[in-house]
C-alpha cells in the first residue's frame, strides 16, 4: 500500500460539521494534522475546535466554492451529502449527493490535492435477491438501487470510481451505519431511537443491520488517508444485527418492553407512503416516521464481513456497539430539541448482558 506522509499536510474535510465529520476532524488534528473544514452557509460549528481549524463555508454545487476551499489541500475527504433517505425536493439527492461529488473531485484534481478519500454508504452495497453476505467483492449495478438517495450516492462512487481510473488518487470507504455520540443531525437510527424511547415504535420491520462505531469509522477514513490503494473500495463496518434485536437491546436498557408484532411489509410500505406525502404536502415542518426507501430496504440482504478491509487498514479490534449505542443514548438525552425528553433515565453503567 501507498504510504502517504501526512504529518504536516493539510486535510479539507467537506461536511466536517456532520456526525462522522466532527469526530474525522477531532482525529485529525490528535495526529497533529492542520484541518480546513468545507460546511453549507448557515451550517451550527460551535461543536467543533473553531480556533483550531480553518473554515471555509461553501455549497459543494458551487464548483468556484469548491476550488477556493481546495486550494493549498494537500489531502482531502469528501463526506458532505444529504444523508437521510427521504427529502421534500428529491432532485437534492442527484445535484448535492452525485453532482457535488463529481465538483468536489474535479476541483480537488485541479486544485493538485494528492489524495481524496470519498465516503460512501453501506445502502448500494445490497443486491435484490439471496440472503447472502455482504463483502468487498459484492458488486451493485444502478437499477439495483431502490429510491433517489441511493440511486445518487451509487452514481457518486461511480464518479470516484471513474476519476480512480483516469489517474486521480481516490480512495473509496463504504461505512455502515455509524453508532456513537455526537448525531446533532439525527440520521434515521437515531430518530428510530427516539421514536422507540418516546414509546412511538409499536411494531418491528423484519430486516437487518450493520453497526460501527462512528470513532472506527473516523479511524478508518484516517488510516485510508495514509495508506489506502487509490481506486479500491474499503469496507467499514463491524456487527451484524436485526432491527428487532436492536429494539429489544434499547428496552431491555430502557426497561421498556420491546415491540412484539412484525408489521407486514405490504402495510409498512403504504403507512411510509402516507407519511411522506402527509410531511411533503401537509404537515411540512415534520420529518416521516418512516419512508419509502427505507421500508424498501428491509427487504435487502444487509449482513456484511468486512475483515479483510479491517486487516488491510490495521482496524482491529473495534468498539463494542452495544456500548457505542449507549454512549449514543446518554448523549442523545442530554441534548436540548432532540425529542428524548420523554425517554426512561439513561445511566452509562447499565448496559444488559449480550
Amino acid at each position: 500500500m501507498p504510504m502517504h506522509d501526512g504529518e504536516n499536510n493539510l486535510v479539507l474535510v467537506t461536511g466536517g460539521g456532520g456526525f462522522i465529520g466532527s469526530h474525522l476532524v477531532a482525529q485529525l488534528l490528535g495526529m497533529g494534522r492542520k484541518v480546513r473544514v468545507l460546511e453549507r452557509p448557515g451550517t451550527p460549528l460551535d461543536h467543533l475546535p473553531l480556533d483550531s481549524v480553518d473554515l471555509a463555508m461553501a455549497d459543494i454545487r458551487d464548483p468556484e466554492a469548491i476550488a477556493q476551499a481546495a486550494r493549498g489541500c494537500d489531502q482531502a475527504v469528501h463526506l458532505a451529502a444529504n444523508p437521510n433517505l427521504w427529502a421534500r425536493n428529491s432532485s437534492e439527492f442527484e445535484e448535492v449527493n452525485h453532482q457535488g461529488t463529481r465538483n468536489v473531485l474535479q476541483c480537488c484534481r485541479s486544485a493538485g490535492v494528492q489524495r481524496v478519500v470519498y465516503v460512501s454508504t453501506e445502502s448500494i452495497l445490497s443486491p435484490p435477491g439471496g440472503r447472502h453476505t455482504i463483502t468487498e467483492e459484492t458488486v451493485t449495478a444502478l437499477d439495483d438501487m431502490i429510491g433517489p438517495y441511493c440511486r445518487s450516492k451509487w452514481l457518486a462512487e461511480q464518479a470516484a470510481m471513474d476519476a480512480a481510473g483516469s489517474g486521480q488518487d481516490v480512495v473509496i470507504v463504504r461505512p455502515s451505519i455509524p453508532v456513537g455520540p455526537g448525531d446533532r443531525w439525527m440520521g434515521p437510527l437515531t430518530r428510530m431511537m427516539r421514536d422507540f424511547c418516546n414509546g412511538r415504535i409499536k411494531g418491528y420491520l423484519a430486516g437487518d443491520l450493520n453497526m460501527i462505531d462512528v470513532r472506527d469509522v473516523a479511524g478508518g477514513i484516517c488510516k485510508a488517508l495514509d495508506c489506502g490503494d487509490p481506486g479500491k473500495p474499503y469496507l467499514l463496518v463491524n456487527e451484524n444485527w436485526t432491527i428487532l434485536e436492536l429494539l429489544q437491546f434499547l428496552g431491555e436498557h430502557l426497561e421498556r418492553a420491546a415491540p412484539r408484532w412484525r408489521v407486514p411489509y405490504a402495510l409498512a410500505l403504504v403507512f411510509a407512503y402516507l407519511e411522506e406525502f402527509t410531511c411533503r404536502h401537509v404537515l411540512k415542518q415534520r420529518e416521516p416516521m418512516a419512508t419509502v426507501t427505507g421500508v424498501r430496504l428491509t427487504q435487502r440482504p444487509f449482513r456484511f464481513d468486512g475483515r479483510h478491509s479491517a486487516q488491510a487498514l490495521g482496524l482491529e479490534p473495534m468498539r463494542d456497539c452495544r456500548d457505542s449505542i449507549i454512549e449514543m443514548l446518554l448523549w442523545c438525552s442530554t441534548q436540548p430539541g432532540m425529542g428524548f425528553d420523554a425517554a426512561n433515565p439513561i445511566q452509562a453503567s447499565s448496559r444488559p448482558s449480550p
